[in-house]
Parts: C-alpha cells; structure tokens; sequence
C-alpha cells in the first residue's frame, strides 16, 4: 500500500477542538464583551470585542466614532463594577453625553497625556498592572516595536483594549489581533471595514445604526434620516413694480417646504390678505 493510499486517522477529540483553520473564525479569547450591534458580533471572533489582546481602530478624524464604537461594550465593563480609563483623548471628554451611554464620572479616569512617550507609558502601565476595566488610548504616533510591546502586555489583561489611531496608519505593520476601520455615514450610521481578524477576509463594510448619545429622545423620525430630506428647486423672487413694494423683506428660497410650520415662517399669500 502506497503512502499516499493510507486511510487518514481521526484526530484526538482534544486537537480537533483547539485546531482552527483558515477560513473559519477563531474562537477569540476567553473573556469576550458583545460589541452592542449584533452584525458586527458576528462577524468578529468569539462574537464580540475581545480581552487580552488589543483593538486597533483607525479613524479619519478623531473624536467622532470612538464612543459611538465602543461605547455599548464599555456600558457592560462599567456595571460590573470596573472603571475604564482615557489616555490622551483629543478633546475634553463630554460627560453628560457619555452619561447616557452608561458611563459617570465615578468610572472614568481621564489621564490628559500629551506626548507620544506621555501616552505609551500611561498605557503601559494601565495594562500591566490591570488597573481598570477597559483601556482606551489615543495614539496618533507609534512605532511597531511599540505597539508589540503594548499587545504583550495586553494578554495578561481581563478587559478590552482599544487603541485609536489616524487612518494614515493603515499600511503601517500592527500587531494587533483585530483591526478595523470605522467612518460616519449619513443617517446617524457607522460604516465599519474589519481589516485583519483570526479569520477569513471580510472584504465588505458593515453599516451600523448608532444615535449619540440621548439623541435619538430629541429627534423627529424624519430627522432621524436626513437623507430622506432632500431640497427641492429654488422659488425665484419676483422682480419689484415699485418703489413701495422694493423694499418689503424679499420671499425666503423654498428649500425644504415641508418646514415652513416648523420655524413659524407664514406662508406669504395668506399674510398678504391680512394686511391693511
């Protein structure tokens, strides 16, 4: 009997279990927190954002998506008691917004580093001494060797770690185990590309629902989907027949017409009438 011919033997159940292939999606870590949107759940390995390793997100412009992102998860990592920690956000974090994703201020450390070797350092430290919950660092600068250090350290820690970074990073070598790319599309939804994942390539972008933060309490259903509000052809402004009538307030372009009751703008035939 040729090599070739032997019959294949069965794998131990043990190493069949803990053996992944390529095209399906890793089993994640052994602490994982739901994202929130359950169509990007199911796409990332063991079904939601993963402990012990870190999170690359990498942003266009920064202070836009990152709490819409990740704030669901950390609402989970705040009731359990955990705190979670900023190191270095561009802008002063806005409390009463995150108030309503879940978070107050007795579970939020702000740590305003500026400099690069400032950031490192604070994040470093978080991590390896599990000091909070969850980590969220800023890095606008960071070097490879840097950020291996960081996911080292980072699989002795519990929580999630995100590090967010500006899209010029996106050709740039990461360690990172997942790594993602979130923009903000129209009607209030994140448009979320999966870069690098313990799985098969996931070439098409995920759109997510996401309202800031209370206001989806304040905001009109029509509102809520401002593509759906689209202009209409301006009214052109009759030319004046005399003096008298030049200089009354000329009639305001017609926009968006279904408004007008809105801010309280008369129509102008039915003020006419009404004057003496």
């Amino acid at each position: 009997m040729s090599p070739l011919s032997t019959p294949l033997v069965p794998l131990p159940p043990a190493v069949a279990d803990a053996l992944w292939r390529g095209d399906e999606l890793g089993r994640g870590t052994d602490t994982v927190w739901p994202s929130g949107f359950d169509a990007l759940d199911a796409e990332l390995p063991g079904g939601g954002w993963p402990g012990r390793q870190l999170t690359e997100v990498l942003l266009p412009q920064f202070s836009l998506a990152e709490w819409r992102l990740a704030g669901p998860a950390l609402r989970r990592v705040v009731a359990d008691g955990a705190a979670v920690a900023m190191v270095g956000p561009p802008k002063r974090p806005h409390l009463p917004g995150l108030m309503h994703l879940g978070l107050d201020e007795r579970h939020l450390v702000w740590i305003d580093a500026r400099a690069p070797s400032e950031r490192l350092w604070c994040a470093e430290q978080l991590i390896k001494s599990n000091a909070a919950g969850a980590v969220l660092a800023w890095m606008p600068q960071a070097a490879p060797e840097q950020l291996r250090r960081l996911q080292v350290l980072a699989q002795s820690f519990e929580g999630p770690v995100f590090l967010f970074r500006p899209l010029s990073a996106r050709h740039d070598p990461s360690p990172a185990p997942l790594r993602l790319l979130a923009t903000i599309d129209v009607d209030w939804a994140l448009d979320v590309r999966i870069l690098k994942r313990k799985g098969p390539a996931h070439d098409t972008p995920l759109r997510l629902a996401s309202i800031p933060g209370g206001l989806e309490h304040v905001l009109t259903p029509r509102v809520m989907q401002p593509s759906t509000m689209r202009p209409v052809a301006p009214v052109p402004v009759p030319a004046p027949v005399s003096m008298s009538e030049s200089l009354h307030e000329p009639v305001a372009l017609a926009l968006f017409p279904e408004f007008s009751h809105v801010v309280g703008r008369a129509d102008p035939a039915a003020s006419s009438a009404g004057t003496v």
